[in-house]
């Protein structure tokens, strides 16, 4: 018989991250714990009371999710094993009779807001806005009496799941935002390339310098590797630290990016190795013929052959 396991997201039912979840074959006909922020999840995983746990880490129009990258920077033993886009869109919805006129607070996650801030400017202008923990928990807390607010910005799922008047439809700001998500288990194996993956890490620069930056970015660019992501984040312990957060095209079992892996463990005092999983897109990593990896073998046994004292092949 399949172990029976469990996956965590943030809930409750109706929320994009369980969109996300359900475009992971292995989870269905498994146990899904709704959560209520990333901390949760990631803690659901390291303390064994999850298989894994699907987190939002990048949004199309508001970028990276700094609460993720954080949490991630700062929790050793887990590992990213897959990456899902799910499209965003959201509706504005309140308690069934409520008119649009009676707006006046409107209950949103952050983010959710923040992609909302044309139509709500040109529909209700003179709105206010109370934060919630979900797009679903800004719906349910209109219903509950929990939110001081007569509307609620939420996933369009939400009718399927609450009795809710729809006061609009597609009210974000832009049709074609997309916000990545990623399932995050505890440390193991990266899985074996398929040329089309992608490589996450954190990275503390040495000192603040002019040129600490580049010379990061130089261990990437020699060996012909892709950054797709490159986000900086406060460390916390004085003014003017960072860490940048790095997607790279590629899988550590590439010779090209282990080289580089290896550049960057001597330059930083601290990376975090976040994992080589599959890209959501499936696209091929192209990359030139220089850095194949036959040409790092090759070179590795040119090295070696010269410190054995080898005669050079012509």
């Amino acid at each position: 018989m399949t172990e029976r396991r469990t996956y965590s997201y943030l809930g409750p039912a109706g929320t994009f991250t369980e969109a996300a979840l359900d475009q992971v074959p292995e989870a269905r006909g498994h146990d899904w714990r709704p959560v209520h922020n990333v901390g949760e999840a990631l803690a659901d995983v390291l303390e064994g009371r999850s298989h894994a746990a699907m987190i939002a880490i990048e949004n199309s129009i508001e970028g990276g999710v700094s609460t993720t990258q954080d949490a991630l920077a700062v929790n050793p033993g887990l590992r990213i094993i897959g990456e899902y886009l799910v499209k965003v869109n959201f509706v504005l919805v309140a308690a069934r009779g409520t008119k649009l006129e009676d707006v006046q607070v409107v209950a949103a996650h952050p983010v959710a807001y923040a992609q909302c801030h044309a139509w709500l400017g040109e529909n209700l202008p003179r709105h206010a806005h109370v934060p919630a923990a979900s797009n679903v928990a800004s719906a349910l807390g209109i219903l509950d009496g929990t939110l001081p607010a007569q509307a609620a910005i939420a996933a369009p799922g939400i009718v399927q799941h609450q009795d809710v008047e729809v006061l609009a439809e597609r009210i974000g700001d832009n049709d074609n935002a997309v916000t990545r998500f990623v399932l995050v288990a505890r440390t193991t194996a990266p899985g074996e390339p398929t040329g089309a993956d992608k490589t996450s890490l954190i990275v503390e620069l040495p000192d603040d310098r002019p040129g600490a930056l580049l010379e990061m970015l130089e261990q990437f660019s020699t060996r012909g590797i892709n950054l797709s992501l490159i986000e900086s984040r406060p460390i916390g312990d004085e003014l003017g630290r960072y860490r940048f957060v790095l997607d790279a095209d590629g899988h550590i079992h590439d010779e090209r990016m282990a080289d580089a892996l290896l550049g960057i463990r001597r330059f930083s005092p601290r990376v975090v190795f976040l994992g080589s999983y599959p890209r959501a897109d499936r696209r091929i990593v192209q990359y030139p013929d220089r850095y194949a990896d036959d040409i790092f073998v090759e070179a590795r046994d040119w090295l070696r052959g010269l410190i054995a004292g080898e005669p050079e092949q012509s």
